[in-house]
C-alpha cells in the first residue's frame, strides 16, 4: 500500500506538468491569433504614414523636372521617394518650412541618402530648389489628381513613393517629420 500513494502522486504530477505545457503552449498561440485579428501591432512595427490600400500606381506618369527634363522611374535602382505636394495656386511659409523639415530627414539618413529622392510637386519654395536632394517637378494635374488628399485645405500633404513607382504611404499636412523618418529608414532596410 505504500508504493500506491507515491505513484499516485507522480501521476498527479505528471498530469499538471502535461496541463501546464498544454495551457502555455496552446494559450500563447490562442492569445497570439487574438491579438493578430483584432490588428494589434507593436509599436515598432507601425506605420507613422497612412497606408494606402490599393497603392497608387504612378509607373505610367510621365514626371518632368522643372528644366523640362523627364524624371525616370528606373526601379533597378531602388530609389525610394518623398513627394510633398503642394497646392497648385502656390506656396506660403508652412512650405518653406517643410522643404526645411524633409531636408533635415534626407540629411538624417546618412550613407542611405543617395537612395531617396526629395520630389516637389510645382513651385518650389524659395530656397528649396537649392537643396541638393530636392528635385522640383512641373506640376501635373493628373499626377495630383490621382493621389488621395492632394487637396488638403489643412496643408501640404506628403507621400512615399516605392522603388518600382507605387505610392505606399501619405503623411497629413503638419506630421511629424520624425515619423515620415523612422518609415522611410525602415523601408529602406528592404533593399
Amino acid at each position: 500500500m505504500s508504493h500506491s500513494v507515491p505513484d499516485a502522486d507522480r501521476t498527479a504530477r505528471g498530469r499538471l506538468v502535461l496541463v501546464a505545457l498544454f495551457v502555455l503552449f496552446f494559450g500563447s498561440a490562442l492569445a497570439a491569433g487574438a491579438l493578430r485579428f483584432s490588428g494589434w501591432m507593436p509599436a515598432g512595427l507601425r506605420n507613422h504614414g497612412q497606408l494606402l490600400e490599393p497603392p497608387v500606381d504612378l509607373r505610367q506618369a510621365r514626371l518632368q523636372l522643372a528644366s523640362g527634363e523627364a524624371y525616370p522611374w528606373q526601379p533597378q535602382a531602388r530609389i525610394w521617394r518623398i513627394v510633398a505636394v503642394p497646392p497648385a495656386s502656390g506656396c506660403d511659409a508652412a512650405c518653406t518650412t517643410l522643404a526645411a523639415q524633409l531636408d533635415k530627414v534626407w540629411r538624417l539618413f546618412g550613407h542611405n541618402a543617395d537612395h531617396v529622392h526629395v520630389l516637389w510637386l510645382g513651385a518650389a519654395p524659395a530656397g528649396a530648389a537649392q537643396l541638393p536632394e530636392m528635385r522640383v517637378l512641373r506640376d501635373d494635374p493628373g499626377v495630383r489628381a490621382s493621389l488621395p488628399g492632394a487637396s488638403d485645405p489643412a496643408g501640404v500633404p506628403v507621400y512615399v513613393v516605392d522603388p518600382n513607382g507605387f505610392v505606399i504611404l501619405r503623411y497629413a499636412p503638419q506630421s511629424d517629420p520624425a515619423g515620415l523618418r523612422a518609415d522611410v529608414a525602415r523601408l529602406l532596410k528592404l533593399k
